[in-house]
Protein backbone atom coordinates (compact mmCIF):
# COMPACT_ATOMS: atom_id res chain seq x y z
CA UNK A 1 0.00 0.00 0.00
CA UNK A 2 2.67 2.37 1.11
CA UNK A 3 4.79 1.96 -2.35
CA UNK A 4 1.02 2.26 -4.34
CA UNK A 5 1.06 5.56 -2.39
CA UNK A 6 4.80 6.82 -3.06
CA UNK A 7 4.09 6.03 -7.04
CA UNK A 8 1.02 8.00 -6.87
CA UNK A 9 2.84 10.97 -5.26
CA UNK A 10 6.16 10.47 -7.60
CA UNK A 11 3.71 11.00 -10.93
CA UNK A 12 2.26 13.73 -9.57
CA UNK A 13 5.58 15.25 -8.48
CA UNK A 14 6.81 14.30 -11.99
CA UNK A 15 3.81 16.44 -13.36
CA UNK A 16 4.22 19.16 -11.51
CA UNK A 17 7.92 19.33 -11.91
CA UNK A 18 7.04 19.70 -16.05
CA UNK A 19 5.50 22.69 -15.16
CA UNK A 20 8.41 24.50 -13.36
CA UNK A 21 11.28 25.75 -15.94
CA UNK A 22 12.85 23.33 -18.35
CA UNK A 23 16.43 22.26 -16.71
CA UNK A 24 18.34 19.25 -16.98
CA UNK A 25 17.46 15.80 -14.42
CA UNK A 26 20.49 14.98 -12.04
CA UNK A 27 22.35 11.60 -12.22
CA UNK A 28 23.50 8.81 -9.79
CA UNK A 29 26.50 10.20 -7.96
CA UNK A 30 26.85 13.83 -9.21
CA UNK A 31 24.97 17.33 -10.01
CA UNK A 32 24.82 17.85 -13.69
CA UNK A 33 25.04 21.91 -15.23
CA UNK A 34 21.45 23.42 -14.92
CA UNK A 35 19.75 20.40 -12.55
CA UNK A 36 16.25 19.86 -11.64
CA UNK A 37 15.79 17.89 -8.77
CA UNK A 38 18.01 15.68 -6.78
CA UNK A 39 20.41 13.06 -7.37
CA UNK A 40 19.38 9.58 -8.12
CA UNK A 41 18.73 7.61 -5.12
CA UNK A 42 21.21 4.62 -4.51
CA UNK A 43 20.46 4.16 -0.67
CA UNK A 44 17.27 3.26 1.41
CA UNK A 45 16.97 6.84 3.24
CA UNK A 46 17.65 8.82 -0.05
CA UNK A 47 14.39 6.46 -1.18
CA UNK A 48 11.96 7.55 1.45
CA UNK A 49 13.88 11.04 1.37
CA UNK A 50 13.11 11.01 -2.55
CA UNK A 51 9.72 9.83 -1.86
CA UNK A 52 8.72 12.35 1.18
CA UNK A 53 10.20 15.40 -1.22
CA UNK A 54 7.58 14.11 -3.71
CA UNK A 55 4.57 14.17 -1.47
CA UNK A 56 5.44 17.63 -0.48
CA UNK A 57 5.76 18.69 -3.76
CA UNK A 58 2.32 18.10 -4.45
CA UNK A 59 1.11 19.49 -1.26
CA UNK A 60 2.52 22.49 -1.65
CA UNK A 61 1.55 23.15 -5.47
CA UNK A 62 -2.19 22.12 -4.17
CA UNK A 63 -1.89 25.09 -1.42
CA UNK A 64 -0.48 27.20 -3.58
CA UNK A 65 -2.99 27.20 -6.63
CA UNK A 66 -5.77 26.99 -3.72
CA UNK A 67 -4.91 30.24 -2.04
CA UNK A 68 -3.98 31.68 -5.56
CA UNK A 69 -7.70 30.75 -6.55
CA UNK A 70 -8.70 32.61 -3.54
CA UNK A 71 -7.01 35.74 -4.62
CA UNK A 72 -8.23 35.91 -8.00
CA UNK A 73 -11.62 35.29 -6.62
CA UNK A 74 -11.33 38.25 -4.35
CA UNK A 75 -10.01 40.58 -7.20
CA UNK A 76 -12.49 39.87 -9.77
CA UNK A 77 -15.42 39.09 -7.16
CA UNK A 78 -15.41 41.41 -4.35
CA UNK A 79 -14.09 44.75 -5.68
CA UNK A 80 -16.03 47.82 -6.24
CA UNK A 81 -17.24 47.54 -9.59
CA UNK A 82 -18.58 44.07 -9.36
CA UNK A 83 -19.60 43.90 -5.91
CA UNK A 84 -21.02 47.80 -5.28
CA UNK A 85 -23.32 47.05 -2.44
CA UNK A 86 -20.73 45.21 -0.16
CA UNK A 87 -21.55 42.21 2.17
CA UNK A 88 -21.94 42.94 5.83
CA UNK A 89 -21.09 39.33 6.92
CA UNK A 90 -18.62 39.34 10.40
CA UNK A 91 -19.24 35.84 10.82
CA UNK A 92 -19.19 32.37 9.51
CA UNK A 93 -18.67 29.31 11.87
CA UNK A 94 -18.14 26.71 9.09
CA UNK A 95 -15.51 28.50 6.97
CA UNK A 96 -13.42 28.95 10.39
CA UNK A 97 -13.46 25.58 11.43
CA UNK A 98 -12.32 24.56 8.11
CA UNK A 99 -9.77 26.97 8.34
CA UNK A 100 -8.85 25.57 11.43
CA UNK A 101 -8.74 22.17 10.86
CA UNK A 102 -7.97 21.37 7.26
CA UNK A 103 -4.24 23.02 7.91
CA UNK A 104 -3.82 20.90 11.43
CA UNK A 105 -4.74 17.69 9.30
CA UNK A 106 -2.12 18.72 6.54
CA UNK A 107 0.53 19.02 8.91
CA UNK A 108 -0.41 15.43 10.58
CA UNK A 109 -0.24 14.25 6.89
CA UNK A 110 3.51 16.03 6.76
CA UNK A 111 4.49 14.81 10.36
CA UNK A 112 3.62 10.72 10.03
CA UNK A 113 6.45 10.19 7.00
CA UNK A 114 8.68 13.10 8.37
CA UNK A 115 9.15 11.46 11.88
CA UNK A 116 9.55 8.11 10.41
CA UNK A 117 12.70 9.43 8.16
CA UNK A 118 13.80 11.20 10.72
CA UNK A 119 13.77 8.30 13.11
CA UNK A 120 15.08 5.82 10.14
CA UNK A 121 18.31 8.04 9.83
CA UNK A 122 19.12 8.19 13.58
CA UNK A 123 18.11 4.15 14.52
CA UNK A 124 21.43 2.91 13.33
CA UNK A 125 21.26 -0.70 12.07
CA UNK A 126 23.74 -3.26 13.25
CA UNK A 127 27.03 -2.59 10.89
CA UNK A 128 29.08 -4.44 8.92
CA UNK A 129 31.55 -2.13 8.12
CA UNK A 130 32.75 0.96 10.37
CA UNK A 131 34.55 3.44 9.31
CA UNK A 132 35.96 6.54 10.67
CA UNK A 133 36.35 9.69 8.84
CA UNK A 134 38.16 12.61 10.64
CA UNK A 135 38.15 16.18 9.09
CA UNK A 136 41.45 17.73 9.55
CA UNK A 137 42.72 21.70 9.74
CA UNK A 138 44.83 21.34 6.50
CA UNK A 139 41.28 21.03 4.39
CA UNK A 140 41.10 17.53 3.68
CA UNK A 141 39.78 14.02 4.97
CA UNK A 142 41.10 11.06 6.74
CA UNK A 143 39.65 7.71 6.80
CA UNK A 144 39.93 5.15 8.76
CA UNK A 145 38.97 1.31 8.82
CA UNK A 146 39.44 -0.90 11.84
CA UNK A 147 37.36 -3.74 10.63
CA UNK A 148 40.03 -4.42 7.96
CA UNK A 149 42.46 -5.31 10.57
CA UNK A 150 44.57 -3.70 13.50
CA UNK A 151 48.33 -3.14 13.95
CA UNK A 152 50.17 -3.87 17.12
CA UNK A 153 49.78 -0.60 18.29
CA UNK A 154 45.67 -1.38 17.58
CA UNK A 155 45.80 1.61 14.76
CA UNK A 156 44.20 0.47 12.10
CA UNK A 157 46.00 -1.27 8.78
CA UNK A 158 44.21 0.75 6.50
CA UNK A 159 44.35 4.15 7.02
CA UNK A 160 44.60 6.93 4.09
CA UNK A 161 44.22 10.71 3.82
CA UNK A 162 42.32 12.04 0.71
CA UNK A 163 43.48 15.20 -1.05
CA UNK A 164 41.90 16.54 -4.24
CA UNK A 165 43.05 15.49 -7.69
CA UNK A 166 44.31 18.09 -9.64
CA UNK A 167 42.86 19.16 -12.37
CA UNK A 168 44.57 17.78 -15.19
CA UNK A 169 44.29 14.58 -13.79
CA UNK A 170 40.75 14.83 -13.01
CA UNK A 171 40.18 15.83 -16.75
CA UNK A 172 42.58 13.00 -17.86
CA UNK A 173 40.66 10.18 -15.73
CA UNK A 174 37.20 11.34 -16.79
CA UNK A 175 36.02 12.68 -13.56
CA UNK A 176 34.45 16.23 -12.46
CA UNK A 177 37.39 18.59 -10.92
CA UNK A 178 36.43 19.68 -7.13
CA UNK A 179 34.45 16.59 -6.62
CA UNK A 180 37.05 13.33 -7.34
CA UNK A 181 39.97 12.34 -4.83
CA UNK A 182 43.33 11.09 -5.38
CA UNK A 183 42.46 8.43 -3.03
CA UNK A 184 38.50 7.32 -2.76
CA UNK A 185 36.33 5.83 -0.17
CA UNK A 186 35.50 2.29 -1.03
CA UNK A 187 32.37 0.64 0.51
CA UNK A 188 30.61 -2.85 0.42
CA UNK A 189 27.72 -2.81 -1.67
CA UNK A 190 24.54 -3.94 -0.45
CA UNK A 191 25.97 -3.59 3.21
CA UNK A 192 25.70 -1.83 6.07
CA UNK A 193 28.38 0.70 7.06
CA UNK A 194 28.73 2.66 9.67
CA UNK A 195 30.63 5.49 9.54
CA UNK A 196 32.01 7.85 12.98
CA UNK A 197 32.49 11.14 11.72
CA UNK A 198 35.06 13.79 13.91
CA UNK A 199 37.86 16.46 13.69
CA UNK A 200 40.52 17.19 14.67
CA UNK A 201 40.89 18.55 17.77
CA UNK A 202 43.37 21.53 16.59
CA UNK A 203 40.99 21.70 14.05
CA UNK A 204 37.63 23.31 12.84
CA UNK A 205 33.85 22.40 12.17
CA UNK A 206 33.60 20.16 8.85
CA UNK A 207 30.29 18.41 7.17
CA UNK A 208 30.32 14.77 5.69
CA UNK A 209 27.85 14.61 2.88
CA UNK A 210 26.75 12.43 0.19
CA UNK A 211 23.94 13.95 -1.36
CA UNK A 212 22.83 10.15 -3.42
CA UNK A 213 23.32 8.78 0.05
CA UNK A 214 21.04 10.78 1.94
CA UNK A 215 23.01 11.71 4.30
CA UNK A 216 25.24 14.24 5.88
CA UNK A 217 27.07 14.70 9.46
CA UNK A 218 28.96 17.41 11.19
CA UNK A 219 32.54 16.72 11.84
CA UNK A 220 33.26 18.96 15.50
CA UNK A 221 36.21 18.87 17.06
CA UNK A 222 36.47 16.81 20.21
CA UNK A 223 33.01 14.90 19.42
CA UNK A 224 32.09 11.69 17.79
CA UNK A 225 29.27 11.89 15.52
CA UNK A 226 27.71 8.71 13.89
CA UNK A 227 25.68 8.09 10.70
CA UNK A 228 24.84 5.40 8.37
CA UNK A 229 24.21 4.57 4.58
CA UNK A 230 23.77 1.18 2.74
CA UNK A 231 24.70 1.65 -0.88
CA UNK A 232 22.07 -0.37 -3.11
CA UNK A 233 24.28 -0.10 -6.44
CA UNK A 234 28.07 -0.38 -7.37
CA UNK A 235 29.01 2.77 -8.73
CA UNK A 236 30.70 5.94 -7.56
CA UNK A 237 29.36 8.54 -5.93
CA UNK A 238 31.13 12.43 -5.03
CA UNK A 239 30.03 14.54 -1.97
CA UNK A 240 31.88 17.67 -0.20
CA UNK A 241 32.07 19.53 2.90
CA UNK A 242 28.96 20.83 3.26
CA UNK A 243 30.21 23.31 6.57
CA UNK A 244 31.98 26.75 5.48
CA UNK A 245 35.54 25.75 6.58
CA UNK A 246 37.36 28.50 5.51
CA UNK A 247 40.17 29.48 2.91
CA UNK A 248 40.11 25.91 1.17
CA UNK A 249 36.39 24.80 1.89
CA UNK A 250 36.30 24.02 -1.88
CA UNK A 251 38.95 22.03 -1.53
CA UNK A 252 37.43 19.01 0.59
CA UNK A 253 35.80 16.70 -1.79
CA UNK A 254 34.43 13.29 -1.41
CA UNK A 255 34.77 10.42 -3.30
CA UNK A 256 33.17 6.98 -2.84
CA UNK A 257 33.30 3.67 -4.65
CA UNK A 258 30.96 1.13 -3.86
CA UNK A 259 32.61 -2.04 -4.88
CA UNK A 260 31.87 -5.75 -4.62
CA UNK A 261 33.65 -7.91 -1.11
CA UNK A 262 36.66 -8.64 -3.59
CA UNK A 263 37.66 -5.59 -4.56
CA UNK A 264 37.49 -4.08 -1.26
CA UNK A 265 39.53 -7.22 -0.39
CA UNK A 266 42.15 -6.21 -3.04
CA UNK A 267 42.16 -2.50 -2.50
CA UNK A 268 42.90 -3.48 1.49
CA UNK A 269 45.63 -5.73 0.36
CA UNK A 270 47.07 -3.10 -2.06
CA UNK A 271 46.93 -0.34 1.14
CA UNK A 272 48.74 -2.81 3.29
CA UNK A 273 51.73 -2.78 1.18
CA UNK A 274 52.51 1.06 1.59
CA UNK A 275 52.62 1.18 -2.61
CA UNK A 276 54.18 4.18 -4.43
CA UNK A 277 51.91 6.95 -5.23
CA UNK A 278 52.09 5.91 -8.77
CA UNK A 279 51.81 2.59 -8.41
CA UNK A 280 48.23 3.03 -6.63
CA UNK A 281 46.97 5.08 -9.01
CA UNK A 282 47.62 2.57 -11.76
CA UNK A 283 45.53 0.21 -9.63
CA UNK A 284 42.61 1.71 -8.53
CA UNK A 285 42.27 2.58 -12.54
CA UNK A 286 42.17 -1.25 -12.39
CA UNK A 287 39.25 -1.49 -10.46
CA UNK A 288 37.27 1.65 -10.84
CA UNK A 289 33.71 0.49 -10.92
CA UNK A 290 31.19 1.78 -13.99
CA UNK A 291 28.73 4.85 -13.61
CA UNK A 292 25.88 3.84 -11.82
CA UNK A 293 23.11 3.46 -14.19
CA UNK A 294 20.63 6.71 -14.10
CA UNK A 295 16.91 6.06 -13.42
CA UNK A 296 14.86 7.45 -16.39
CA UNK A 297 12.85 10.72 -15.44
Amino acid sequence: MTSKINNIFGALAAITACLLPTGAFAEAGKAVEWQLGMQDSVTPVMDDIVSFHNMLLVIITLITVFVLGLLLTVIFKFNAKSNPVPSKTTHNTLIEVLWTVIPVLILVVIAVPSFRLLYKQRDIPAADMTIKVIGNPQWNWTYEYPDLGLNDDKTPKVTFTSYLKPKEQADLDGQPYLLSTDMPVLVPVNKVVKLIVTSDPEGIIHGWAVPSFGMQMDAIPGRLNEDWFKVTKTGIYYGECYSLCGKYHSQMPIEVWAVDDSTLAKWADMIKTSPKPEDMQIFLRSIKPAAPAVASN
